[in-house]
């Protein structure tokens, strides 16, 4: 994610996003998709940033 600031330590282009399905299962075979968890990490303070903390700006980067 490229000239966004992390909005903790202001260090610029240093945020990576992750998208992870969680799925329902049943006997350990996952059967369906139950949500999908989507996570921002900064790289220099390893700060997170959950879905209902993105900033425009993130969500916008997030999306591409």
């Amino acid at each position: 994610m490229r000239h966004i600031k992390c909005s903790h330590c202001n260090q610029p282009n240093t945020l990576s996003g992750e998208s992870t399905p969680n799925f329902f299962h049943l006997f350990w075979i996952p059967l369906f998709r139950v949500s999908t968890t989507q996570i921002i990490r900064c790289n220099y303070c390893k700060k997170g940033y959950y879905k209902d903390e993105f900033t425009t700006a993130m969500r916008a980067a997030f999306k591409n």
